[in-house]
């Protein structure tokens, strides 16, 4: 019974382990946000998929220092796995959603497809700004929570029938 215990305590810890490992080579690396800059929250459907075949990947490369489009919508999935299930988390997670929304959306403009390309998210995205203003207080975001959740779903849909552009 002991060596079930031991063996039951190894595996999640090398879980656990493995675990943080993963989101710490996610979140690090060139063109994210270092822990000493401050986002702008702190400081305060479906598209139809594609019917041609989808053009090959770009190998043009964005700006230097830009962050890539699929490295942007790879951090907004990541919302996915979280929610306002806890008061707290909650004004963490619509903060984190609206940040990874303004990163793709820079990401989009200096892309090399250039943003005629993403011309359907964008405008989701300026249509969220334009009904949050400036505002990006906690209430106003949980006022907001159902636009704002909506349009990292429509781009998420947008994005899966786009595939080159986030692989």
């Amino acid at each position: 019974m002991i060596s079930l215990r031991v063996r039951h305590a190894l595996s999640v810890s090398t879980l656990v382990v493995a675990m943080a490992s993963s989101l710490l080579s996610c979140t690090g690396g060139s063109g994210t946000a270092s822990s000493d800059e401050e986002s702008p929250v702190r400081k305060a459907a479906a598209a139809a998929p594609a019917t041609e075949e989808p053009p090959a990947p770009s190998t043009a490369e964005p700006a230097p220092g830009a962050e890539k489009v699929r490295d942007a919508f790879a951090v907004l999935q990541a919302t996915y796995n979280d929610g306002c299930t806890t008061p707290g988390n909650c004004e963490y997670f619509l903060g984190r959603v609206l940040d990874n929304l303004d990163s793709l959306d820079k990401a989009m403009r200096v892309d090399p497809q250039g943003p005629g390309h993403f011309k359907e998210p964008l405008a989701w995205i300026a249509d969220l700004r334009a009904e949050l203003g400036d505002d990006s207080s906690f209430e106003n975001l949980k006022k907001h929570q159902g636009l704002l959740t909506g349009t990292r779903d429509k781009i998420n849909t947008w994005m899966q029938g786009h595939p080159e552009d986030y692989r």
